[in-house]
């Protein structure tokens, strides 16, 4: 009975804190260029006319005249400047924002990484204060700063994107909103020198702005969108609307490219059924601490925090039965899908564990548990 009370308890203190946390909307585009701060300053202008404490925290206009015209009229809070390696930076002053606590903030670059003596590491950071402050935020973002989209991108663009967001930011926005071009109308806005400075042209046209990439990120971007209004539907439903609750569970060994992409790809089905999902790894005793080769160790470590950053609850067992651990946890967490990579075997490999796969295929059927082979 006692335990019953605390989880009442707890509920409706979590139902207090959400009414009490500052709304978020992100503008979401395929690529810089498309229009997100645009946007973002567009509607400041109006909800300032509707009476609302609306100020710029961070805005980055990249010095396109008609952006920085936006800007004009709109109240700012200063930028704090910091020096580092000789250098004079500007930040987002976060500490002035949560003094003057404004109804709205705006603040731009969600996935920018702050300057080393900041109170957080990224700005995304600095977002999610602003929200526990009760203060309302309207960001941007590009799609390929999406964490678990970081191999699809890499595949897109042949460019390995440094700075990323955590899925579960944009799981937690209220809205999310596409701002779209077409590839040719991004490509003119590019050539017209509205995107970038004239010598960067080239370079932007040989990278992110081929037609081809474009179309890609831009499917991208639409369907992360969709993704977000599904969620929203899901969680709008009446409660006495039932919903078959999915749930995912990645099994994932030492191997780090493999891992990596099974980890990011089940993070993308999840957000997709607005899930809970697991990431389970199997110590058999060949890979026990005093055996396992170091790199593989770094590896699985890095591996697993990943999953953790990407919102997955890691589970960590012993066995010399894989296919048993991986079947008990489906039945202990009701899962609804297993994932596993493309296994790469050579033949004595394939010999020796064939039946070990086939026996995993039995057993989840026999729970009606979906198994899904990524490559």
């Amino acid at each position: 009975m006692t335990d019953q009370r605390d989880q009442s308890a707890d509920h409706f203190l979590r139902l207090i804190q959400a009414s009490r946390r500052g709304k978020f909307k992100i503008y979401l585009g395929m690529s810089a260029g498309v229009g997100k701060t645009y946007r973002m300053l567009q509607e400041a202008h109006a909800l300032l006319r509707s009476g609302i404490d609306v100020r710029i925290g961070y805005i980055e206009t990249h010095r396109r005249a008609e952006t920085e015209a936006l800007v004009t009229g709109l109240p700012v809070i200063p930028r704090r400047t910091l020096y580092y390696r000789g250098r004079e930076l500007e930040e987002m002053d976060l500490q002035t924002i949560l003094n003057l606590h404004p109804e709205l903030v705006l603040v731009d670059e969600l996935a920018h990484t702050n300057i080393p003596g900041s109170k957080n590491e990224k700005r995304w950071q600095d977002v999610l204060d602003l929200l526990d402050a009760g203060i309302s935020v309207i960001s941007a973002v590009n799609i390929q700063h999406i964490e678990s989209l970081y191999e699809e991108v890499r595949a897109i663009s042949g460019v390995e994107v440094a700075e990323r967001v955590p899925d579960r930011v944009l799981q937690g926005a209220d809205e999310v909103v596409n701002i779209d071009l077409t590839a040719d109308e991004l490509i003119t806005r590019l050539r017209e020198g509205k995107i970038y400075e004239p010598a960067k042209v080239q370079t932007a046209l040989s990278h992110f702005f081929r037609t081809e990439t474009i179309l890609q990120l831009r499917e991208l971007a639409l369907r992360e969108v969709a993704s977000a209004v599904e969620r929203k539907i899901e969680t709008s439903l009446p409660p006495n609307v039932q919903v078959r609750p999915e749930r995912f569970l990645a099994a994932v060994g030492t191997n780090q490219e493999t891992a990596r992409r099974v980890i990011r790809k089940t993070a993308r089905l999840a957000a997709y059924y607005h899930s809970r999902w697991f990431v389970l790894y199997v110590q058999t005793p060949a890979e026990s601490p005093d055996r396992i080769r170091l790199d593989r160790q770094r590896h699985l470590i890095n591996n697993l925090r990943l999953a953790t950053e990407l919102g997955a609850e890691v589970i960590r067992t012993r066995g010399t039965d894989v296919v048993g651990c991986i079947v008990q946890e489906v039945e202990k967490r009701n899962v609804t899908t297993v994932c596993i990579g493309k296994p790469h075997f050579n033949l004595i490999q394939v010999i020796l564990r064939t039946f070990a796969f086939r026996r995993l295929l039995n057993r989840l059927s026999e729970s009606d548990t979906d198994l899904i082979i990524l490559s």
